[in-house]
């Protein structure tokens, strides 16, 4: 139950922040939301957590062809931070981990605002097919799951449920793309919901991997029956940039 409520008082936020709030609310929203989700990645691997704050809100604000200039930069004095470090093993660990969570989270955040400023809708969907995936999953998972996905990384995944998520996916880029961008016909939404919840059932098991290997069981515990933040959009984390990067093709034809 506290599952479901939550997903109920995170959904009217989304749609505002992504639908109808002014760019700058929309942008304030996901610094945050990049925030939150970098704080928790740092307490799962350990990263130099102060620079990798600033590299990713700058990140976030840059234009898209300084991106990359601050992801060469943000490795470059990670590396540099690592020889302070008393352990020089563990420095290099931590210096790594910053340099793949400034990608991993705020380059992921990065792809969400571009999406959302070639059409809100893209972005929107780019949740929605996690939500309803990962719900569907859930619930089919629990009732008919018998064979495991990846016992190792996480072990209370299924096939079933991860069919059951691909379908639900599907179903629901049939229904929504269609309507809400002009051009995209049914098979086409199918094919792009199919590959972004794919991406999704990805990242959902990248993070659990990461967990994983630190000892912990949540990222967090900031919203309740989901666990942290990461926890709750570690899927969509993954899903943003392929459907950015499919949603690019598509307008090049």
């Amino acid at each position: 139950m506290k599952r479901v409520l939550t997903a109920l008082l995170l959904v009217p936020i989304a749609v505002y922040a992504i639908i109808y709030a002014d760019w700058r609310v929309f942008l304030a929203v996901i610094a945050v939301v990049s925030a939150l989700c970098f704080h928790e990645y740092c307490r799962i691997t350990g990263a130099f957590a102060p620079l990798g704050y600033v590299a990713g809100l700058l990140l976030l604000l840059a234009p898209p062809r300084e991106a990359s200039l601050i992801f060469i930069l943000t490795g470059l004095a990670a590396m540099a931070i690592s020889m302070a470090a008393a352990d020089l093993a563990t420095g290099v660990n931590r210096a790594g981990a910053l340099s793949m969570g400034v990608l991993y989270v705020f380059g992921s955040w990065k792809s969400a605002v571009l999406l959302h400023d070639i059409n809100v809708h893209w972005l929107f969907f780019g949740l929605l097919v996690n939500w309803v995936g990962d719900t569907a999953a859930y619930y089919v998972g629990r009732r008919f799951g018998k064979n495991k996905l990846a016992p190792i990384v996480s072990p209370g995944k299924t096939w079933e449920g991860a069919i059951a998520s691909g379908v639900a996916g599907s179903l629901l880029g049939a229904l929504y793309l269609p309507w809400a961008i002009p051009g995209v016909g049914i098979p086409l939404a199918c094919g792009i919901a199919l590959l972004a919840n794919a991406a999704g059932q990805v990242g959902d098991l990248a993070e659990s991997a990461l967990k994983r290997g630190a000892g912990v069981k949540d990222s967090g515990t900031l919203l309740p029956g989901h666990g942290g933040v990461l926890d709750r959009l570690d899927s969509t984390m993954f899903t943003v940039p392929v459907l950015y990067v499919l949603v690019t093709l598509l307008r090049r034809g």
